[in-house]
């Protein structure tokens, strides 16, 4: 039992000290592998991650409980964007660029500016 428990401990310490590492260097172990093949461990120009890139911006209260984090930006923290929230953003900032335009310049009609909204159900 003894046996099992100190290479539980060990196994977990290890694991523990190699996200530190990632966390406070920036670079990932694969990354890290490939630099120290190559020597190339001195050219590296990454940048340690922030705690709120892996917790979130909730609060500290929250880091321990495994809860969905909250990003203040979800894309960059992900390094991707989704179709769907792409297509979202686009209509919002058409609606929000027609809600800002003066009143003569919204359109040809001079009223809303077009969406499905507003095509499909008249005011």
């Amino acid at each position: 039992m003894t046996f099992l428990c100190i290479g539980a401990f060990l196994f977990t310490s290890s694991m523990l000290m190699n996200v530190t590492y990632g966390l406070m260097t920036g670079i990932g172990t694969i990354d890290r592998l490939k630099k120290k093949a190559t020597n190339t461990m001195s050219q590296s120009d990454e940048e340690p991650i922030a705690l709120k890139d892996v917790f979130g911006i909730a609060g500290f209260h929250t880091w321990p409980f495994p809860i969905d984090p909250v990003f203040d930006d979800y894309d960059r923290v992900m390094g991707y964007s989704t179709p769907q929230r792409l297509v979202r953003e686009q209509q919002f900032m058409e609606q929000a660029a027609g809600v800002c335009m003066p009143v003569g310049q919204q359109g040809a009609g001079g009223g809303l500016p077009s969406s499905k909204w507003n095509d499909s159900h008249p005011l």
